[in-house]
């Protein structure tokens, strides 16, 4: 029955965007000739002006409006909600776990994507496509599915028998007492631990991307630095490096954006406690658990001004290697 519904609405919505382009056609056609060439284009891209009008602009204009007004949203507070939250102990907490996610997730993710996509590329053809494929099968797995496998991980049996958990299976086994890991908040341990699962998830996508733009490297630029007596080490840092500049900036933004939403390996894992928190979990918990629609909105707006710098910077990043192709 699913099955039929999926596809009843598949069949819909593509004979429903044919029937709205057919009918913007007639229209065109009605008018006169020149006209019909003027306008006919803009009828076309009208449905998806109107539909990043009504899901994205409004939204995100009534979320402004939102964030000055109270809990509620009936009455104006100005910028209460801002004042209330950035001088919260607690968000500010959360703002210096999120600044964490952000410095470690993404430089990790390169690095390790790096050295998986040198490593995997000097593989015979067999096994290359082998270890890629395992590497990259996470990517498969939803963030609420990788927190739940990583959960089992992390288990701890507080009676020190029967360990479920791999990581105090293990630790376990030298004599030591188990250890409840995910509230081992010394040092951020627990917000490392849960890194470690979106770097398991985002590291294959990183693979995948790096391991393209090594292979693009013309072969005639290895061999003139070999030629010259420069080494593997000295190639990879001084030629290869340099020629997939773009491709690491790329996916170290990407990786960036993604970072600064993370919330469904925060949420199921901990939900914020041992002070894990970041800002997308916090989000969750004003609209939901505290039903603060203001302070949420304002949470928004904090994360929107801080992504529109780096979303400008991807942009004129583009620009220039369009330019410079």
């Amino acid at each position: 029955m699913k099955i039929v519904s999926a596809l009843l609405t598949v069949v819909g919505g593509i004979g429903a965007a044919l029937a709205v382009y057919w009918v913007l056609n007639k229209i065109a056609e009605l008018l006169p000739s020149r006209w019909e060439e003027r306008i006919k284009p803009l009828f076309y891209i009208l449905p998806a002006f109107i539909a990043v009008a009504v899901y994205l602009v409004y939204p995100a204009i009534q979320t402004v409006i939102n964030s000055f007004q109270d809990s509620t949203s009936t009455t104006f507070v100005g910028l209460d909600n801002y004042k209330s939250l950035l001088s919260s102990h607690s968000f500010q907490q959360t703002l210096i776990n999120t600044l964490l996610w952000i410095i470690i997730v993404p430089v990790v993710t390169v690095v390790m994507g790096l050295i998986v996509a040198t490593l995997a590329d000097r593989l015979k053809p067999g096994a290359e496509k082998l270890s890629k494929t395992l590497i990259f099968m996470p990517m498969a797995i939803s963030m609420v599915g990788a927190a739940t496998v990583w959960r089992f991980v992390y288990a701890a049996n507080p009676a020190g028998q029967n360990q479920i958990g791999i990581l105090n299976a293990i630790w376990t086994k030298f004599g030591a007492d188990p250890v409840a890991w995910l509230q081992q908040s010394t040092f951020h341990l627990n917000s490392l631990l849960l890194m470690v699962v979106l770097l398991w998830a985002q590291v294959g996508f990183s693979m995948v991307l790096l391991s393209a733009a090594i292979k693009g490297v013309p072969a005639d630029t290895l061999e003139a630095a070999r030629i010259d007596g420069a080494n593997e080490r000295q190639t990879f840092f001084q030629v290869v490096i340099p020629q997939i500049k773009g491709t690491i900036i790329t996916v170290f933004i990407t990786v960036v954006i993604g970072v600064m939403k993370i919330f469904d390996i925060v949420y199921v894992l901990t939900n914020g406690n041992f002070n894990t928190n970041v800002v997308g979990n916090e989000f969750f918990n004003q609209l939901n658990t505290n039903f603060n629609n203001g302070a949420a909105a304002a949470i928004v707006v904090l994360l929107m001004l801080a992504v529109v710098p780096i979303m400008f910077y991807q942009v004129r990043h583009f620009r220039a290697e369009e330019a410079n192709a």
